[in-house]
């Protein structure tokens, strides 16, 4: 295959007006309107961006057909193991990608294989985006079985084969080194998650939170997310038992991933309702009533024990709520301790260790109780995280970010 020659050879990532001549195959498992997790919000986010500075930006993606977007259902083989299913449907994929393609960019270990193949088929380069990495989700064994050694087995042959890494945040560079020392360090780039600040924004209405029965004249403290052992939702109600006797939690978590898992949810999410004040909304909101419940947090709590970058903190700042939130990961590139929120320290090393994880609970509770009995304090940390969203994390930036790194991949791939 000839490449075809640029009048440009790289736009300027901090002051980009004009069009990139380049066009990109976006692969992903997620796409509006069909969003579960990070990913899928920020490739929704990202696409529309990256058509401001480029040529044109073609959308493979799996699952129900939708506007926007090449879908492809998860089904074949038929009756197969999910993961198995999942490659299947990334050679589908990579069929589809269009031949006259400048670079693939895939996110997540579900689409990371489609790439693979495409970069290989079309000699075209790979970019992959590391929203997580399999090796630091073990607890996926208990879900997937043998499926998790196939997701991680497509996972490392992707980001090792790969033009180029982009890492969501800097913590996540230092893991996918360490998880992959075996590639260039020089390959692997940091552009961070974003947020729109026009969709997340502070919203006065409250018809969403008294239809759920919140008292509005009580502090709140809001979780969204999964129910998984990455988003630590069981620490969150454990701490929970420690919050003041006024402070109301709000869950908007969905359902368990596995029995094990949901067993110890009921069990801690029974004994906190017990004595406190307490409500689960299993079924997703509409993004627009989350605006609304973020906004109303004193406090938004997110206990997570893996998190490449936390985009739902980045949503609670925006909404200019403060945030009590686990020191890990890419946490500590959102959420500045002390100006935005609080940070409690935590060790994944150590999750078998129940000293350590009733020590971590314990602080947990007792950051949330300094900010709900400072409602001023977490005011202000509230307006400093968003006003940290419009300087640092929006997606226009993130988008000229993305293309500077197709640039080096494409000169890259055909330098070799």
């Amino acid at each position: 295959m000839s490449f075809r020659p640029r009048t440009e050879s790289i736009i300027d990532p901090h002051n980009c007006e004009n069009i990139c001549v380049m066009r990109v195959s976006i692969l992903t498992r997620e796409y509006p309107p069909y969003i579960y997790g990070g990913a899928g919000v920020h490739v929704g986010q990202l696409v529309p961006h990256l058509r401001k500075f480029t040529e044109s930006v073609d959308v493979q993606a799996m699952g129900e057909p939708r506007a926007g977007a090449t879908s492809h259902p998860e089904d074949f083989p038929a009756g197969a193991n999910a993961a198995i299913t999942v490659l299947g449907t990334d050679v589908a994929m990579a069929n589809a990608i269009p031949a006259d393609v400048d670079v693939i960019h895939s996110h997540t270990w579900y689409a990371n294989f489609a790439g693979l193949v495409g970069s290989l088929y079309l000699d075209v380069p790979h970019v992959v985006t590391s929203h997580s990495l399999e090796p630091h989700r073990p607890w996926k064994a208990e879900q997937l079985g043998g499926g998790y050694r196939i997701s991680s087995w497509a996972e490392k042959t992707a980001f090792e084969a790969a033009d180029a890494v982009i890492s969501v945040s800097a913590g996540m560079r230092k893991d996918v080194l360490a998880s992959y020392p075996d590639l260039d360090p020089e390959r692997v780039h940091v552009v961070r998650n974003g947020i729109d600040p026009d969709e997340f924004r502070p919203d006065a209405d409250t018809g969403i939170l008294t239809g759920f029965g919140i008292d509005l004249d009580r502090p709140l403290v809001v979780f969204v997310g999964r129910i998984t052992r990455q988003k630590g939702l069981v620490h969150l109600v454990r701490a929970a038992r420690d919050f003041d006797a006024d402070t109301q939690l709000l869950l908007l978590a969905g359902a368990p991933d596995t029995p094990q898992i949901a067993a110890e949810f009921d069990e801690a999410f029974g004994e906190l309702s017990k004595s406190r004040p307490v409500t689960w909304v299993e079924e997703m909101l509409p993004r627009a009533a989350v605006r609304q419940v973020l906004t109303k947090a004193t406090v938004f709590a997110c206990p997570s024990i893996y998190e490449p970058l936390g985009i739902v903190n980045l949503e609670a700042m925006a909404c200019e709520t403060a945030v009590v939130a686990s020191a890990v990961g890419g946490i500590p590139e959102v959420v500045v301790d002390g100006e935005t929120g609080l940070l409690v320290p935590y060790d994944p090393a150590k999750a078998d260790d129940a000293s350590f994880v009733a020590d971590f609970e314990q602080k947990f509770a007792a950051d949330v109780n300094a900010l709900t009995r400072d409602p001023t304090r977490a005011k202000a940390m509230g307006k400093a995280g968003r006003q940290r969203c419009i300087d640092e994390f929006s997606w226009e930036k993130i988008a000229k970010e993305t293309v500077a790194v197709y640039q080096e991949a494409i000169d890259w791939h055909h330098s070799r």
